[in-house]
């Protein structure tokens, strides 16, 4: 897939194995993964660093390699039959927090030139990414505006 804002392709990356079923080496009961899930969202954990800590810890000292095999659900389906989502999705929370402390940045150094020009692609995917959620996850009025989501992100003056 092509990048977003550059004329380059995207760098291959790793590929995942194909796989029906977890490996015979993590025999790691289904409920237990999802309790480990629940209980690392509440430690503050988003699901992406959730699927790395069970990755690299485990549920009770064993790995779990892919949180899907394991349970037939993926960390974000956890996460909601147990009512513990966030009010934003990862993926537009982090843009978001990226773009507004660009925009800080620019309030601080004007003449940044490269800077504003990195905060300009990133409000571009937010809004993309806003008009994708919006009537789904987000209300169906909602628009991006600075001063709203530094509110909505708890960034204080």
């Amino acid at each position: 897939m092509a990048r977003m804002h550059t004329r380059r392709r995207g760098s291959s990356g790793s590929d995942k194995p194909a796989a029906d079923e977890p490996p015979e080496w993590s025999d790691v009961d289904a409920d237990a993964v999802e309790d480990r899930v629940v209980e690392l969202k509440e430690q503050g954990y988003d699901p992406s660093q959730i699927g790395m800590k069970l990755r690299d810890e485990g549920v009770q000292g064993t790995p779990v390699p892919d949180v899907k095999l394991a349970t037939g659900k993926k960390v974000t389906e956890i996460l909601e039959e147990h009512d513990a989502t966030d009010e934003l999705p990862e993926d537009l929370r982090n843009l978001m927090e990226r773009a507004v402390r660009l925009r800080d940045h620019m309030n601080e150094h004007p003449l940044d030139a490269s800077n504003k020009r990195a905060l300009q692609n990133a409000e571009s995917k937010v809004r993309r990414l806003v008009s994708y959620y919006r009537g789904d996850v987000l209300d169906e009025d909602f628009t991006y505006e600075h001063e709203e989501v530094k509110e909505l992100l708890g960034y204080d003056d």
